[in-house]
């Protein structure tokens, strides 16, 4: 692969009604899929063996499947904290009624798990790092939050000028300290809270991904919202706010192992930055909360 060529920018993976589909129809891809959409009404998914975790970005949504359904109250925009998200089994099609931007994170499976709701309320937040190492990491879909077979997913806000996925990490090697795992970073960004900008402002990030062994890959890519980066494998990050500028993202991870675990192994010879967070506060700006709510 050439650089860039695990990067897909907004609209590119577009399929019907869906701005961004990510399955294993793309060459080298097997264990993860996302789709994106932005509507006004209704839209439906085919019941196929696929465990989902359905997460608003903005707006709010209702979802149906077979008698059951569920309200799942959505924020404002993806940097106003959590959202209630909503954990669908395998061999379910659900119907989504709403009006805003979805994210719906997939993996294969046939193991069949019941429906299960996460109020925004109950998202377990992070604030992890220190300094301009700070972001705001809302674990919903990791074990002992949401239940899934393989399915690991959760977001990420990292404020103007601060890094995250950071030090650059892998998670390519099955092992006792480490995980197989595919990735997917969905971005967002927006002009930081309290700014004045422009009308033509265009807020952006950066993100960069590079070989942990023979494997090529090359990322290094100014990223901006509906933007998608694809990691098989190989060292991940760092994922840095601009000035001016939030970033969020969107992480969605599986294996080919059948144990549902987020082991990493940090690029040795940038794992030494974690030992200088202890000497260095948290930045203050965070955790972002909502100011007001979407209905």
């Amino acid at each position: 692969m050439s650089m860039n060529d695990w990067l897909f920018p907004r609209g590119s993976l577009a399929v019907d009604r869906w701005e961004s589909v990510v399955d294993s129809g793309l060459p080298g891809w097997a264990h993860t899929g996302l789709r994106i959409a932005e509507f006004d009404g209704e839209i439906a998914l085919p019941s196929s063996p696929v465990e989902r975790m359905i997460v608003p970005l903005h707006g709010s949504f209702a979802v149906a499947a077979s008698d059951d359904r569920w309200v799942l109250r959505g924020r404002r925009s993806v940097f106003d904290g959590p959202t209630d998200v909503l954990y669908v089994g395998a061999m379910t099609g659900p119907r989504i009624e709403g009006a805003g931007r979805l994210a719906i994170a997939e993996s294969p499976t046939r193991t069949l798990l019941p429906p299960a709701l996460l109020h925004r309320d109950g998202v377990p937040v992070e604030i992890r790092g220190a300094g301009r190492s700070t972001r705001q990491v809302h674990n919903f879909g990791v074990p002992g939050a949401l239940a899934a077979d393989r399915l690991i997913v959760c977001e990420v806000i990292t404020p103007a000028e601060n890094w995250s996925s950071y030090p650059p990490h892998k998670h390519d090697r099955a092992g006792e300290t480490e995980s197989e795992l595919e990735e997917i970073y969905y971005f967002e960004a927006a002009v930081t809270r309290g700014a004045e900008p422009p009308a033509d402002a265009r807020p952006f990030g950066l993100f960069t991904a590079y070989p942990s062994d023979e494997r090529e890959i090359d990322i290094a890519a100014r990223v901006g919202t509906g933007d998608i980066a694809l990691v098989p494998h190989g060292y991940h990050g760092p994922a840095v706010a601009a000035p001016g500028y939030d970033l969020y993202y969107l992480n969605v991870m599986a294996g080919p192992g059948s144990e549902r675990a987020w082991r990493i192994t940090d690029d040795p010879t940038q794992a030494w930055i974690r030992r200088h967070w202890s000497e260095q506060h948290p930045d203050p700006r965070l955790p972002y909360t909502a100011k007001e709510h979407a209905s």
